[in-house]
């Protein structure tokens, strides 16, 4: 099943869920149309937050220890868990139910062309918030839908070679970037262990567990369990995809990271040796798409390609 299709389902049990306890308060409590509209969102939305909440949680049995610099005071932290739920929202409920993996060219643009691979359970609605950018920039993209949800890993390598010889075909582009969020940069990783890295000027990877996450450890699917942090070690498929990395591939890489990550648990597991690692703090893992400070920086490493100047420091 697409992510599409599954979103599209979830907001159905979510509207019939919100329309059930409208009813019900109207019937039982007498509520009037609006109070038992209110009430019926209400509560499909404070589920929403706890399931956020949960994952705070969660993450917390496996996180690793937080850098003096990137602690928080109580006003932060809230904040981070706003932004968390409000992006979650946004992106499940709006963006990702109607997204579709596209295409977009500018004719005589001289940035490098930017291939788009989106994380587990999302599409290319992920990115609705940095296509603009690349836009604004005249930086031609592709975005690819990784199907089905739950597969194996190494099953989307052959997507990601179609969507990238398409862009290399529609630019011209002898070599593409690529931008990918949390199993989309494992994903990258295992295509670039089958393909070579020859088409490839750099990687930048947003919130990827490189080295897994605790958080896998419940969820569904091959790719799940591909990603698994267990008994303080990556699992058995993420130590052979280490192993078979050298040192030219790594500096391929930027590796963008929060340390207070609600998915990726250890925070550190997105710490890449031999990339070019930057460190961010009060940012959860599904805000990093559309996070302005986490967005400046994905363009900031883009403009540095186009132009050939060293990497911002």
């Amino acid at each position: 099943m697409s992510a599409r299709r599954l979103l599209q389902l979830v907001l159905l049990v979510q509207a019939s869920a919100a329309l059930g306890i409208a009813l019900a308060a109207i019937r039982w409590f007498d509520a009037g149309p609006w109070a038992a509209a209110a009430l019926g969102c209400g509560s499909v939305a404070l589920v929403r937050l706890l399931i956020n909440m949960n994952n705070f949680v969660l993450a917390a049995f496996f996180a690793s220890p937080t850098p003096p610099e990137f602690r928080l005071n109580p006003l932060r932290a809230l904040h981070l868990l706003a932004e968390e739920f409000r992006a979650s929202m946004v992106y499940t409920s709006w963006t990702m139910p109607w997204a579709r993996e596209g295409l977009r060219v500018h004719a005589g643009s001289a940035a490098v062309p930017v291939l788009l691979v989106h994380g587990y359970g999302c599409n290319s609605g992920y990115w609705a918030h940095l296509l603009p950018r690349l836009d604004r920039a005249r930086i031609s993209h592709a975005t690819v839908d990784l199907l089905p949800v739950t597969a194996d890993i190494e099953h989307y390598v052959a997507q990601v070679e179609r969507a990238a010889e398409a862009l290399r075909s529609a630019t011209g582009a002898a070599q593409i970037a690529i931008v990918a969020h949390s199993m989309g940069g494992l994903v990258t990783r295992a295509w670039l262990r089958r393909h070579g890295s020859a088409r490839v000027l750099r990687v930048l990877t947003l919130g990827t567990p490189h080295f897994g996450t605790g958080l896998a450890n419940f969820g569904l699917g091959v790719n799940a369990a591909q990603m698994r942090w267990k008994g303080g070690m990556p699992c058995d498929w993420l130590r052979q995809l280490d192993a078979d990395e050298d040192a030219p591939r790594r500096a391929l890489f930027t590796s963008i990271f929060s340390h207070h990550d609600n998915i990726i648990s250890p925070q550190t597991s997105s710490l890449l040796p031999g990339a070019r690692n930057l460190a961010f703090g009060g940012i959860g893992h599904v805000a990093l798409g559309r996070n302005p400070r986490i967005l400046d920086a994905v363009m900031r490493e883009l403009a540095a390609l186009k132009t050939g100047d060293p990497l911002p420091a």
